[in-house]
């Protein structure tokens, strides 16, 4: 199994911008707010001191998160996958068999997965049932709320 962490090439800039910000901006920012909060005399019952701490255990949890993602980062375009078939980068035309309702998804990888941009996750459970399946197919999903079932009526880039 590859541990390879497939993302567009945006995606990519976005992290490595966003890794830039945590390590520049933000630990200069917190190391100011650790110093502000010793300065106030007495550390062990100084809650702004210990706030301060537990923003900066965050932001290093965060970059070190980012940096993992980054070193096995491979960028991926929607044009190195066929439109036969439903791959990450597909765009999914879907209805819902129950009420009709059409729905439009890009499938990404959970570093990109926006639900709000309509952007699913591979490893979600609509994305997992959705890979390899090609036109016209019906795919059932279960969900918290019970199986659900999809019309795929279109694919593309």
């Amino acid at each position: 199994m590859s541990d390879a962490v497939y993302i567009t090439k945006e995606r990519l800039l976005e992290m490595e911008a966003e890794l830039h910000n945590l390590k520049v901006n933000i630990r200069k920012e917190i190391a100011q707010k650790i110093a502000d909060a010793r300065s106030h005399g007495d550390l062990s019952e100084n809650a702004d001191y210990d706030a301060a701490k537990h923003e900066q255990e965050l932001l290093e949890m965060r970059i070190s998160k980012l940096q993992t993602a980054l070193s096995k980062a491979q960028v991926i375009e929607a044009s190195d996958f066929p439109d036969d078939k439903i791959y990450i980068l597909s765009k999914v035309t879907l209805q819902n068999l129950k009420n009709s309702q059409e729905f439009v998804y890009t499938l990404v990888s959970p570093e990109e997965a926006d639900f709000d941009q309509n952007k699913i996750s591979v490893s979600s459970p609509l994305g997992k049932a959705l890979l390899g399946k090609v036109l016209d197919e019906i795919v059932s999903v279960k969900v918290p709320a019970g199986m659900m079932e999809y019309k795929i009526l279109q694919i593309s880039k």
